[in-house]
């Protein structure tokens, strides 16, 4: 008869720090508290895939973990609520490969099938030495691992050094109170991505590259509160995993984190009737501030991009003024990438991010004692994406026929409308899946994006000529109103483009209904 798996909820957090702050955590007061000495394991861990990885394009993992004598196979779900909350399947094994006769119950279940069993093959390895301390009273049972070690695929490897928290016995209030302790004692970033992740990443070559974001899938049946929580950890894990890339002043890393904040603050307006408390008024202000420091970086590498490289391009002899009214740009483009990296590497961002999951997880938001704010959180996810949907809709649709006529602050507005709008379509495109919908939906987006596109062009004119007017030394004056003049005549193509969009849109039947 077949072993049926039962899986057990996982609870963790994770923060990556540098070795050498490590000495601090004998100071911290609930390691000063523990009366027990540390364990400590070396721990060789493979995980399983095919070539094409079938496992992890579904979410899921599969490794063998050898611990001295003993090897365990555990199978993870990448979370369908948070990235700090997994489901897992956990049992010793007689050798180092992967039983498959123990997976009856799990999502491997339908998914290995014959040829998969064939194809299944090593893809990485880890080896961690941990050091493990049992953080327990008479309310809760935490452990806090220090994993010291490396990712191999043998053609490449990267250093771990991470710190888990893991709750055992107790609440989440309790493991989160512990995390902040540590996080007021040393410098460590909450991570968001998983040993796994990181593995893959270096097997395809992605490792430390700026990251896009990722699709959001909605659990089936949710309500308009889970909806969100979803949600906003998937903009956050964005944000969190552009770290590196920014950390090397990559100027599309400044660009993918902005694009995780701003979907994060659509989507708090999104939601917003659920949010009525001071803390959700701190988060804001703070996302606001995050914003303003990578801001700078971004408009001067649009302007870099989209204005001087052409013309350098174009013309063997540049005008006069130009070469050094392009190294005033330079100077300042560097300097805003050294400001946006400095806010990222500051104990702000870091304290940032700590408290947004926190927030996410456990903030007053999630219950609310304002009866109404509390049954608008419970409306199914589908009523409330077509009611914000249509809403937004109807604003674009009816401020956008006026859009010749927008002076550039009223079409600001306009298109940060739009932005909001597309974010939405996105977050919640998943739950209209009938063949009609999703048809609809394609066209809808077609035409959005269309729509946006135009009205960025528009907004980045608008910011590229106020820099040009601000940037140039004072003998550039020549070239400030060179380059001011090539840029209205992109205006009249970015306004015609926005123009269609437009049109195209309020032909398009809204994919909700």
């Amino acid at each position: 008869m077949a072993n049926v798996m039962v899986p057990q909820k996982e609870f963790e957090l994770k923060f990556e720090v540098e070795p050498s702050t490590l000495r601090r955590l004998s100071r911290i007061q609930p390691i000063k508290a523990v009366n027990k000495l540390p364990k400590h394991t070396t721990e060789v861990s493979v995980y399983f895939d095919t070539s094409k990885h079938r496992l992890h394009r579904k979410g899921l993992m599969l490794r063998v973990r050898r611990i001295g004598s003993r090897h365990v196979q555990t199978i993870k779900t990448a979370g369908n609520s948070a990235p700090i909350e997994r489901n897992e399947w956990e049992t010793e094994i007689s050798g180092a490969k992967p039983d498959l006769s123990m997976i009856d119950g799990t999502p491997l279940e339908d998914l290995i099938t014959k040829k998969v069993r064939r194809r299944l093959e090593p893809m990485f390895e880890t080896r961690i030495r941990r050091t493990t301390y049992s953080l327990v009273n008479n309310e809760r049972a935490i452990e806090l691992t220090i994993d010291r070690g490396k990712i191999d695929t043998g053609a490449g490897s990267l250093p771990v050094c991470e710190l888990e928290l893991e709750l055992k016995r107790g609440s989440k209030n309790q493991l989160f109170e512990i995390a902040r302790t540590l996080t007021n004692g040393l410098p460590a970033q909450v991570l968001l991505k998983s040993k796994a992740e990181r593995g893959y990443e270096l097997i395809d070559g992605s490792k430390d590259l700026p990251v896009k974001a990722i699709p959001v899938h909605l659990p089936v049946a949710c309500n308009a509160r889970d909806g969100f929580r979803v949600i906003g950890f998937a903009c956050l894990k964005q944000i969190i995993d552009n770290v590196p890339a920014l950390g090397s002043a990559d100027p599309e890393g400044v660009h993918q984190m902005r694009v995780g904040v701003r979907r994060l603050r659509a989507a708090m307006s999104l939601f917003g009737t659920l949010l009525h408390d001071d803390q959700t008024g701190t988060i804001k202000t703070e996302f606001k501030w995050l914003a303003g420091e990578l801001t700078p970086a971004r408009e001067f590498e649009v302007l870099t991009e989209r204005v001087i490289a052409p013309l350098k391009k174009q013309r063997r002899r540049l005008p006069d003024g130009v070469p050094s009214f392009s190294t005033a740009l330079a100077r300042k483009h560097k300097a805003a990438l050294a400001r946006a990296k400095d806010a990222v590497a500051s104990a702000r961002f870091r304290t940032l991010t700590f408290e947004a999951a926190t927030w996410l997880e456990l903030g007053r938001w999630m219950k609310p004692e304002d009866d109404l704010v509390r049954s608008r959180g419970e409306v199914p996810t589908e009523v409330f994406a077509a009611e914000q949907l249509q809403r937004r809709y109807r604003k674009v649709r009816k401020r956008g026929k006026e859009l010749a006529q927008l002076n550039a602050k009223d079409r600001h507005k306009l298109r940060i409308q739009v932005k909001k709008l597309r974010y939405a379509a996105e977050f919640f495109g998943g739950v209209f899946q009938s063949k009609k919908s999703m048809k609809r939906q394609k066209k809808f987006t077609s035409a959005l994006k269309q729509l946006q596109d135009g009205l960025g062009d528009l907004n980045d004119i608008a910011v590229d000529e106020r820099l040009i007017a601000s940037a140039g030394p004072r003998n550039s004056v020549f070239a400030a109103g060179l380059l001011t003049g090539r840029e209205e005549a992109r205006e009249r193509e970015a306004m015609e483009a926005a123009t269609q969009g437009h049109g195209k849109l309020v032909k398009v039947k809204p994919f909700w209904r």
